[in-house]
């Protein structure tokens, strides 16, 4: 898979956490090993500016996806994965910085990142949080990704709790 991490911020980040843990979401989600993403770290003022341009939402968000060919995890274990672009992922460590500490499971924005990260992701893989049901399949499938990936790495507990709206 190409991952790139381009660090826009001026905040230092675990870029080398944000590839792993959007690498380990694609594995498994079952996406072509050899699609392409995009993960774009920029400050609040950058996100901003996106934010009100794309969604005509004020003020800087967490996390924006924006899919290019709208690719989607096989429907059946059998199925060849379709290869292609999947499309950017926009970061904000200044939002997720907040997001982290005023959680209930406080974490750290390298945590929150990471979390926005299998986030993004899954945006990009046609999942959304509109509605309850959606919402419920979405979290329940980040939630697992972020503690497959965390135990793998040996880090310790659940992953943080879902502070994205």
């Amino acid at each position: 898979m190409s991952i790139d991490v381009n660090n826009e911020s001026g905040t230092e980040v675990d870029e080398q956490a944000i590839l792993d843990v959007a690498r380990y979401a694609l594995t498994r989600m079952r996406i072509h090993p050899l699609s392409e993403l995009s993960v774009i770290v920029v400050d609040e003022a950058a996100m901003e500016q996106l934010h009100l341009q794309w969604m005509d939402l004020p003020g800087p968000t967490d996390v924006m996806s924006f899919p290019m060919d709208e690719l989607r995890p096989p429907a059946k274990d059998d199925e060849e994965p379709p290869q292609g672009l999947l499309g950017d992922i926009v970061l904000c460590p200044e939002v997720a910085k907040k997001q982290g500490e005023e959680a209930p499971t406080r974490h750290s924005m390298d945590e929150e990142l990471q979390l926005l990260t299998v986030h993004g992701v899954l945006h990009l893989l046609g999942y959304d949080h509109e509605v309850p049901d959606e919402k419920a399949e979405m979290f329940g499938l980040q939630a697992a990704i972020v503690d497959g990936w965390r135990s793998e790495h040996g880090l310790e507990g659940p992953s943080p709790a879902p502070t994205v709206s």
